[in-house]
C-alpha cells in the first residue's frame, strides 16, 4: 500500500504527462440561485430543479386557431370514439366567442355613434349661444360702426370662427317659402308670384349642416288670387 508521501510524488509525474484530471465542480445548493425555486437531489447527491421552467408563448393566435388546437388536442386525449361529442362542443364554443364579437362591434359602433351626437349637441349649444352677438355684430355692420378699425378686425375673426364650426346664414330673398327654415310674419299678395316667396328678412335665421338652429322671420308675397 503506497503510503501518503509516494501519493504526493505520483502527483507532479501526472501533471508533466498531461493527465492532470479535471476538477469536478458540484452545486449543492438547496435554492435555485437563478429562479429561486427549491431543488431535491438524486442519489448522488446531484441538486435539479423542482420543476423545469415554463416558457410563455409569445406568438400570438386567434380565436379559431385556439379552438381548432383544442379539439385536436381534445381528439387526441379521448380518442376517436368521443371525437364526435368533443366537435359538438368546440363548435358551440366557437358561436358563442362568434355572438361576442359580434355584440362587441356593435357596441363599438353604438360608442361612435353616441360620441358623435354628442359632440354635435355640443356644437350645437355653442352656436345657438353665440347667435345674439352675431345680431349685434349685424346691427352694427347696418349702422356703419363696423366698416373699419379693430373692432371690425375683431367680428371677422369671430364670424369666420362660427363659419368654420358649419354656422350658415338663412337671410335669402326670393326664394320659395320654406316653412322649415322660415318664420312667416307677414303675408301680403304679390304681383307675378307664383308660389309664395320671401320678399323681406326681418331677422336672419341660422343653421348647421345637421340641425336649424334658429328660422329667418320673414315677410312673405303671396299669389293674387
Amino acid at each position: 500500500m503506497a503510503s501518503h508521501s509516494d501519493q504526493n510524488h505520483n502527483e507532479p509525474e501526472r501533471e508533466r504527462d498531461g493527465e492532470r484530471p479535471e476538477p469536478v465542480i458540484r452545486d449543492n445548493r438547496k435554492v435555485d440561485p437563478v429562479t429561486g425555486q427549491a431543488r431535491h437531489t438524486d442519489e448522488a447527491g446531484a441538486a435539479h430543479p423542482e420543476h423545469e421552467d415554463m416558457r410563455p408563448v409569445d406568438e400570438p393566435h386567434d380565436a379559431d386557431d385556439a379552438l381548432a388546437q383544442a379539439e385536436q388536442i381534445l381528439r387526441e386525449a379521448a380518442g376517436e370514439e368521443e371525437g364526435a361529442g368533443l366537435a359538438v362542443v368546440v363548435k358551440e364554443l366557437r358561436d358563442d366567442l362568434q355572438r361576442l364579437q359580434a355584440e362587441y362591434v356593435n357596441y363599438r359602433k353604438r360608442v361612435d355613434r353616441d360620441r358623435a351626437v354628442a359632440g354635435e349637441a355640443a356644437v350645437f349649444g355653442v352656436l345657438s349661444s353665440l347667435l345674439p352677438v352675431v345680431d349685434d355684430l349685424d346691427a352694427a355692420r347696418a349702422h356703419g360702426d363696423l366698416t373699419d378699425g379693430p373692432f371690425a378686425a375683431i367680428a371677422a375673426k369671430l364670424e369666420s370662427v362660427l363659419t368654420s364650426q358649419g354656422l350658415q346664414r338663412i337671410d335669402q330673398t326670393g326664394v320659395e317659402f320654406d316653412p322649415n327654415v322660415h318664420e312667416a310674419l307677414i303675408q301680403q299678395p304679390g304681383e307675378g308670384i307664383e308660389v309664395d316667396t320671401v320678399q323681406q328678412v326681418l331677422r336672419v335665421g341660422y343653421k348647421t349642416e345637421a340641425r336649424l338652429l334658429r328660422a329667418a322671420q320673414v315677410i312673405v308675397a303671396t299669389p293674387q288670387g
